[in-house]
């Protein structure tokens, strides 16, 4: 009897054992829905490591780009058939989105005070934060070749005017002061909307005033002052720039061939580090300059935004997971995956790990100073759809500044009116 209940005991200890073994080894599977055209090495490193660490294993829904991603998160948003995760742009299309009714507040978690104001701004809705930052920023900003401008020997300019005498030494010299890379036609409103950050400085409430139509870009002169600027430029490209490609362009910084590049620095600066490893730090980076040197800002291109499905069966799973991202240790996870940090985290006081560039502290430098804004498109919903077509117009001097403004007003106009605005 003594050795049956023995042999009993052993085998519900044993038991015991096994079932909480169980229970430990148990994942809470949670879904991301995320576009095919977004980097991936970060983010996978994290869930890697919280499958791990937190038990939460995170399964990737891998789906089209561009305007089939925004067709499809709207549908799946209609049908109730919301992932744990939307890995999904911030600005101007969040709204449509309804975020108060699908995705969860994270205004009072713990990192929140951490995230850069401008994101924050960005992820937004009447005052409540639905998203943390997927990844790096980007600004839209000048790049230089720094041996160039130690050959010429001139300085990073603070003004628009000390930019336009920098190009005027560089033209007599021979070199290209101004690299267009129009063919990509993409590129050639770069200058027009990195100017933003001047532009709202001058006129705080522009992006409002303007999505009201109570303030157009002809009618109001910090605004037509981006206009003026890109019709400044037109005798400073290479011949070439209506031919030529961003990889064009890449290839003309290094060399020295040209100065100045006016692009994304996501667009140019991996691209670089990855063909060009030995002259990487070769390229730095400033504002597009205003014309107050005391006040020279960066404008800023958000990183999209992983919100939270409010109304799923693991909101507390959701939330343990973005705490882990966002933490410290989160963090050094995802930058350390990629292949270059090519741009500053939108996390106030955080310094990537990684491959860093020469490049990123110049980036950096306008973030700890708090010199930095939104480009205008994260701000209002209200952006002509020929914006590019005008903008290469004005750049090669077919049109005049004025000329340009007023017909980007009139584009913007039809689109106001599209999305049910009272534009006059």
């Amino acid at each position: 009897m003594k050795k049956n209940l023995k042999t009993v005991v052993s085998i519900l200890f044993v038991c015991v054992l096994c079932g909480s073994a169980s229970a430990k080894s148990k994942k809470t599977t949670l879904t991301m829905l995320i576009s095919r055209d977004q980097p991936m090495n970060g983010i996978q490193s994290v869930c890697d490591k919280a499958e791990n660490t937190l038990g939460i294993k995170i399964e990737m829904e891998l789906s089209a780009s561009g305007t089939d991603f925004d067709n499809m998160v709207k549908t799946r948003l209609a049908s109730g058939d919301i992932p744990d995760f939307i890995v999904y742009n911030t600005g101007s299309l969040l709204a449509p989105l309804n975020p108060e009714d699908n995705f969860i507040n994270l205004s009072n978690e713990p990192y929140a005070v951490r995230i850069n104001n401008a994101f924050k701004l960005s992820a937004s809705i009447n005052g409540k934060l639905y998203a943390v930052p997927f990844g790096l920023s980007q600004v839209g900003a000048v790049m230089y070749n720094k041996k160039v401008y130690k050959k010429y020997g001139l300085s990073v300019p603070k003004t628009w005017k000390q930019f336009i005498e920098n190009c005027d030494i560089l033209k007599k010299n021979g070199v290209t002061a101004i690299i267009g890379t129009f063919k990509d036609s993409w590129t050639s409103q770069v200058l027009f909307l990195g100017d933003s950050y001047n532009v709202c400085k001058a006129v705080p409430d522009f992006s409002a005033q303007f999505e009201k139509g109570n303030m157009k870009y002809a009618a109001t002169p910090a605004a037509l002052r981006s206009w003026q600027k890109l019709a400044d430029t037109t005798p400073y490209y290479n011949r070439d720039y209506l031919a030529s490609t961003v990889s064009d362009g890449c290839d003309k910084l290094v060399s020295g061939e040209g100065a100045h590049y006016i692009m994304l620095t996501d667009n140019v600066l991996p691209q670089i580090a990855s063909l060009y490893p030995d002259k990487i730090n070769d390229i730095g980076v400033f504002a597009i300059p205003g014309d107050n040197a005391d006040d020279n800002g960066i404008t800023v291109w958000m990183p999209s935004g992983i919100y939270g499905n409010k109304n799923g069966k693991h909101t507390e799973a959701v939330k343990k997971f973005l705490n882990y991202y966002m933490s410290e240790a989160g963090l050094d996870v995802y930058c350390s995956a990629l292949d270059v940090i090519s741009g500053p985290m939108a996390v106030d006081g955080y310094t990537p790990k990684g491959k860093r560039i020469a490049a990123l502290a110049d980036m950096e430098a306008y973030f700890k100073a708090n010199k930095n804004d939104a480009a205008l498109e994260f701000k209002t919903a209200v952006k002509g759809a020929n914006a590019a077509n005008i903008c290469s117009e004005c750049a090669s001097g077919q049109t005049t500044a004025e000329q340009a403004a007023r017909i980007y007003d009139e584009d913007c106009r039809k689109q106001a009116v599209q999305l049910g605005l009272k534009w006059k």
